[in-house]
């Protein structure tokens, strides 16, 4: 989570570079001059100006964020669906094209002109920060949704504010620099075609977040062979076959350097799949399984697993496919798996009753007598290593 808050805020920066943000630079600076230099309270006055600016932008995309989480629930059982996986995807690349400039997304004059308004005192700077995404919408507008729908299906509240405060942090916080430190901005780089290049790279990002939730479809490694292709392509278009050109220095190396990461990580996903030896032999869950392994005094792992869920797929794509781990269940558990992917199947409900699972994943432990150790259930994602030092916790409380 903490790389993916990294991220979100890297975007919620990079968003001040599409063209419908840029242009607000000169108006959001010459508004925080003046409140600067208003009473003679100088630069004190514009450092809290500059913080009612960033809360205002804050809460409404937090809003957005714990609203859109709290149709998880019902999200989540939505995800259950190919059809609605599909037609997910589907709004992605629809915004994505937008990105592309294959057609725009305008909004209302009178709704720009109202959220563009300059209004005094820190209320007023409170507002403008807080309606800086209407005069921003055609550009962010899908980037954002895309989100919306990702943190959606997280159906946590807590994530949803957390997302959407970093993504306001990341895109306030260039805006209140450039503010304070306004002398400086002849120094940017002029707006040009360079800024149509970062709106395709939000483009590739939402290419990269539809590939994401039609994954889980896909049989096999197809859903990581995707998201290879799809980083293959954004490295390619983005590195070299656009051709936007801008007049500083660093961009030509920008824009290699972004096809290079594109190539590199699409090399990574193809490589870890080709290298990718075999997995946990699992069983599905029945009560003669679970007796067997009782005479035969080994302890079970029941593994309740959805193909929708993400950290269950990197469960069963790296924590299960590690060779220590693969070896140690073979000689010493007996693995069950209840795949969870389609709901309504009353036998399943019976079993998340009785373990009292309240989502996915849910990995359960059980001894050689048959009784959970409730200390080593896991309900998230553990790299190999950690879920060993499980493994043997539970082995070695049978001897």
């Amino acid at each position: 989570m903490i790389w993916t808050l990294l991220g979100i805020f890297a975007g919620g920066m990079a968003l001040n570079l599409t063209p419908c943000v840029y242009p607000l630079i000169p108006i959001t600076v010459s508004y925080f001059g003046g409140q600067a230099t208003r009473d003679g309270k100088g630069r004190g006055r514009l450092l809290v100006h500059g913080l009612c600016y960033m809360l205002g932008l804050a809460v409404t995309n937090s809003v957005l964020g714990v609203v859109a989480s709290l149709t998880g629930g019902l999200m989540g059982a939505m995800l259950q669906s190919t059809i609605v996986l599909i037609v997910v995807a589907a709004v992605l690349l629809f915004f994505a094209t937008s990105l592309f400039g294959m057609w725009e997304m305008r909004l209302p004059g009178s709704l720009t002109q109202a959220a563009a308004k300059s209004y005094t005192g820190y209320f007023g700077t409170l507002f403008m920060g807080a309606t800086l995404g209407v005069v921003a919408a055609p550009c962010i507008g899908p980037f954002v949704l895309g989100l919306l729908a990702w943190v959606a299906s997280m159906g946590s509240p807590w994530i949803g504010f957390i997302v959407f405060f970093t993504l306001s942090l990341g895109l306030g916080l260039p805006l209140f620099f450039l503010a304070m430190f306004s002398g400086q901005l002849k120094k940017l780089p002029r707006s040009g075609a360079w800024m149509i290049w970062v709106r395709k790279l939000m483009g590739w990002v939402l290419v990269g977040m539809a590939a994401h939730f039609i994954r889980s479809i896909l049989p096999g490694d197809g859903g990581t062979v995707l998201l290879a292709l799809v980083a293959m392509a954004a490295g390619l278009h983005l590195g070299w076959i656009d051709k936007s050109q801008a007049g500083f220095r660093a961009f030509p190396l920008l824009k290699g350097g972004t096809g290079i990461a594109g190539l590199v990580f699409a090399t990574f996903l193809l490589f870890s799949v080709a290298m990718r030896g075999p997995g946990v032999s699992w069983k599905p869950y029945a009560e003669e399984t679970l007796k067997e392994a009782q005479n035969l005094k080994k302890p079970v792992i029941i593994d309740f697993y959805a193909t929708w869920c993400t950290p269950c797929r990197e469960l069963d794509e790296v924590t299960f496919h590690q060779p220590d781990v693969v070896q140690l269940a073979a000689k010493d558990f007996v693995m069950v798996k209840v795949d969870v992917t389609r709901g309504g199947n009353p036998y399943f409900e019976e079993l998340l009753r009785k373990y009292d699972v309240k989502g996915v994943p849910t990995i359960v432990f059980l001894d050689a007598d048959g009784t959970e150790r409730g200390d080593l259930r896991l309900v998230d994602f553990l790299p190999a290593n950690k879920f060993i030092n499980r493994m043997q916790d539970i082995n070695t409380s049978k001897k």
